[in-house]
């Protein structure tokens, strides 16, 4: 277990209705940090009965939480924010040890996700009615937002911090309680939030973790009219899945499913400034997140000398425990990420390609050496599945429109990065680009203010944004005739 200010954060239990369901360690889930194997702790298998206790908790409190004030909830809300910060601290090391990325890089991860939270804080205030202009003199029009209901909240392991912030405070906000389940991979995390959310006195009834693994918990979510809204993100199989049992209830989805992100480096474009933000992009938690250059091309004029700054960078990468000073690179999640990352390189080099660079630090166990892969082709397993590890693989282009032609051979449009210093290729590139997001020189994309999202196969919806509080509202139009003038 991480050492801890407040131990008292690291909650072995399921939130259910208020009450903290202790877990069993011989029929509970174990988590284990995968930098090492050490048990972190036990969380409770939920199932059917436990997640129905809870979506009827969140629809009993429903009516008086959205019967509050916008100010009245945002307060609350912004409460909790102070709160995450307060114990950013503790909050890191649990992710860390659940996770198992860098502690810094956990702790950007616990202020990001604290953006979130005061971002929908202050976002919910502003949520009101509008007039809409009637052709006729006795009669008024006015268009109400209302919140859509109880929501379930599915999250992902890679970021369980913010996965769990950029979905629950915009619900919130807008007067919706939320039943969430955390990844049993990364429950904690998700469990010390919700302590949080708790202490900041936000109703018992509003907030909800259920633990456990998902097939039975995520189908009685789909099944109940009483949650009326899904937001998941995670594979774009079990997005699939979700959405087509979610149909019998006729209920509001939003899923950010998986991604292949092009990374495209012009002739022009500043080597500096591509390389630095082609680090931050592909090695970001160890290469584990949707948004990740999953393929990096690379104008053949640069080719060669953008591969060497490339490869210096990423050799300078040091694979270790995240607790552990100096360490850059922290463990995948677990054997099976890793046995996909060797698969991908194995493969690559059997089709030609050839390792150009590779970091430092631990190899065993569920820790993968980050490495730059020359020479890459489009039959590559790498260039066509998600990685999903610290894999950067380099293709050559020779022009615009073959790199477009390869960024955009993909069923997925989650993230594009491209570099240039040329503005009407800007333009035109940002507008032929199929993804949900489009960086030009710079390798960041996900922020509080600006709407996160995919086309095609990487989902349905956004988060963050203005965007992200209207998915947890319902658009009602209020009629008033006979007035007299």
């Amino acid at each position: 277990m991480p050492q801890l200010r407040d131990p008292s954060l690291l909650r072995e239990a399921a939130l259910v209705a208020g009450a903290w369901l202790a877990a069993d360690p011989g029929t509970g889930i174990a988590v284990d940090n995968p930098a090492d194997g050490s048990l972190v702790g036990h969380v409770p298998a939920c199932g059917r009965a436990e997640t129905q206790a809870a979506i009827d908790a969140a629809m009993a409190a429903w009516p008086e939480w959205r019967a509050r004030t916008a100010g009245e909830r945002c307060a609350l809300v912004e409460r909790w924010h102070a709160l995450v910060l307060e114990n950013l601290p503790d909050l890191a090391r649990i992710m860390t040890a659940e996770q198992g990325k860098p502690l810094p890089e956990a702790e950007g991860e616990i202020r990001y996700s604290a953006s979130f939270i005061k971002w929908f804080a202050e976002e919910g205030r502003r949520v009101g009615a509008r007039n809409v202009t009637s052709p006729e003199r006795d009669r008024r029009i006015i268009v109400l937002a209302e919140p859509v209901g109880p929501s379930a909240i599915i999250t992902p392991w890679n970021f369980p911090a913010a996965m769990i912030t950029r979905k629950c405070a915009p619900a919130l906000a807008a007067g919706c309680p939320v039943i969430i389940k955390p990844s049993e991979f990364t429950p904690f995390t998700a469990l010390a939030l919700a302590d949080l959310a708790l202490r900041a006195g936000i109703p018992p009834g509003l907030v909800h973790v259920v633990t456990g693994t998902p097939q039975e918990i995520g189908a009685t979510f789909a099944a109940s009219p009483d949650v009326r809204k899904l937001s998941f993100t995670g594979s774009t199989r079990v997005g699939a899945l979700l959405m087509r049992q979610c149909a019998d209830t006729i209920k509001r989805v939003s899923l950010e499913l998986g991604g292949n992100a092009p990374l495209i480096v012009f002739e022009d474009a500043d080597l500096d400034l591509a390389v630095k933000a082609t680090m931050v992009s592909k090695f970001r938690n160890s290469g584990q997140t949707c948004v990740c250059a999953n393929r990096i091309l690379v104008h053949a004029a640069i080719h060669d000398e953008f591969a060497a700054r490339l490869g210096t960078a990423v050799a300078a990468l040091h694979a270790a425990p995240g607790m552990e000073a100096g360490s850059t690179i922290g463990p995948l999640i677990n054997a099976a990420a890793v046995a996909k990352v060797s698969a991908h390189v194995a493969d690559a080099l059997d089709k030609g390609g050839r390792i150009l660079a590779a970091g430092g630090g631990r190899k065993d166990g569920n820790f993968a050496r980050a490495v730059v892969i020359a020479d890459a082709r489009t039959d590559m397993r790498l260039a066509s599945e998600e990685t999903f590890g610290p894999v950067a693989p380099l293709f050559r282009f020779e022009d615009e429109a073959q790199a477009l032609a390869m960024a955009n051979d993909t069923p997925y449009g989650l993230a594009s990065y491209f570099y240039t210093r040329d503005l009407s290729r800007a333009f035109r590139v940002a507008e032929a680009l199929e993804a949900g997001m489009v960086a030009l020189n710079t390798g960041s994309i996900a922020m509080e203010m600006a709407p996160f999202g995919g086309i095609k196969q990487s989902g349905l919806g956004r988060e963050g944004g203005t965007a992200g509080i209207e998915e947890y509202l319902e658009t009602k139009a209020f009629h008033i005739g006979g007035l007299e003038r």
